[in-house]
């Protein structure tokens, strides 16, 4: 069974063009690039069972994107999310980083997995 790290990382893996990504905090020994990503598993839910047994959960994952260059052009993180099943749920500016001038965007999904 693909665990929810892997769906997200093939999500993002499949990004064109390539865009760094890496669970949060993204973590670099130099210079940050200028566009990067960074998700983190918020919850994962039970959602259903039977028998005593667990048959379904549902994941929040919230996918952050980072740009020095603000929101304009950022990468179609939308489009691979969703190709992995994934549905949008909220969005949410995060404050602009004083160190580094990245502005961020963190974009939650859900995604339903059935045993």
């Amino acid at each position: 069974m693909i665990t929810i790290f892997e769906r997200v990382s093939t999500a993002l893996g499949s990004l064109s063009p390539a865009v760094p990504y890496a669970i949060a905090p993204y973590k670099s020994t130099g210079a940050l690039p200028d566009v990067f990503i960074a998700y983190e598993l918020i919850s994962g839910n039970p959602e259903a069972h039977a028998d005593n047994v667990e048959t379904a959960r549902t994941y929040l994952v919230q996918v952050s994107i980072f740009s020095r260059a603000g929101f304009i052009g950022l990468p179609d993180v939308d489009a691979a999310m969703l190709a992995q099943d994934f549905v949008k749920s909220d969005w949410r500016q995060l404050p602009q980083d004083p160190e580094t001038f990245h502005y961020g965007l963190a974009k939650d999904y859900t995604f339903t997995e059935f045993f």
